[in-house]
């Protein structure tokens, strides 16, 4: 990660800060596919555009991009935390660390965030994919592909509270959903039912666990078993709602278009701010986006009665 070297950074903070931020607990990078970005902004025309291998015939036969455009702007994120100088002075450093552990935590965890909303407001309009639809619709179309549909339902007694057999069925049905879905060269985006993850609100996490994990189910084997990692959100708060996300393809659900890295700056010791308001500032910086990817590798599993 990069650092600013002011020079005025308080003792001990900067590698507690870096230490805690890489020891943290983090699921973007499994579910989006890092882009470097280069600019204030990328446009992608390349998704879906990849043909099938054919015979060479009369010669290459070559593939432009397609005329959809999917325009991403990076933005700036920023926390910053004030010390007053006295604690420094009355050796409540302790203190001070573990706000700074926190604001690792937080600025770890912030891509995750990201990528929850964009689950969460997926079938709102604005969350479009890059052909013009919801990220979650029933009605996407592209080139070839026909209409296909990745916003699901599946039945529940109680639909806050699915029981682990209502879960199975479920994923069932999601993971035969993503396997029909097609590019827009009417081809078949997923060519094997590897690096799934049901990614689920917390009040689910146990339900799903026992879904994909226990040998048997209601008496009967679970042919499901190992078919899916399980993945608990805690700002997914909609209980009756999941996703099946695809986590090793090339393209994944989505992207982290990665423009700056987290710093880690202080205007402590020394600094203007602590001389005339004995402040210590401690803070972080960023630029980067979370977008979407493939809505092929996502379905959406709404519960209904």
């Amino acid at each position: 990660m990069a650092v600013i070297n002011t020079q005025l950074l308080t003792k001990g903070l900067r590698s507690e800060f870096f230490d805690r931020l890489e020891n943290t607990t983090t699921y973007y990078q499994d579910l989006a596919t890092r882009i470097a970005s280069t600019s204030d902004r990328e446009t992608y025309r390349w998704l879906g555009t990849v043909p099938q291998i054919r015979e060479w015939g009369t010669g290459r036969l070559t593939q432009g991009l397609r005329t959809e455009s999917y325009t991403v702007e990076n933005q700036k994120y920023e926390a910053t935390i004030e010390v007053d100088r006295d604690e420094i002075a009355d050796d409540q450093t302790g203190q001070i660390r573990l706000r700074v552990a926190e604001l690792a935590e937080r600025a770890a965890t912030h891509k995750d965030y990201l990528i929850a909303q964009l689950l969460i407001n997926g079938a709102t309009g604005g969350y479009t994919s890059y052909d013009g639809a919801t990220f979650f619709a029933d009605a996407h179309s592209s080139g070839s592909s026909g209409n296909q549909d990745n916003d699901l339902t599946s039945s529940a007694t109680n639909t806050s509270d699915p029981t682990t057999t209502e879960f199975k069925t479920a994923l069932k049905k999601a993971i035969a959903a993503m396997l029909a879905f097609k590019d827009d060269q009417g081809q078949p985006m997923l060519i094997n039912a590897s690096g799934l993850a049901c990614v689920v609100p917390p009040t689910m996490y146990f339900t799903a666990l026992e879904a994909v994990n226990a040998a048997m189910i209601t008496s009967t084997t679970n042919v499901l078993q190992g078919a899916a990692r399980v993945i608990s959100l805690p700002w997914l708060s909609t209980a009756t709602t999941w996703y099946l996300l695809k986590m090793d393809a090339v393209v994944r659900p989505f992207i982290f278009q990665d423009r700056e890295a987290i710093e880690f700056g202080a205007l402590a010791e020394g600094s203007e701010e602590a001389f005339k308001r004995e402040k210590f500032l401690y803070g972080v910086r960023a630029r980067y986006c979370v977008t979407y990817g493939y809505w092929q590798y996502a379905v959406r599993m709404v519960f209904t009665s």
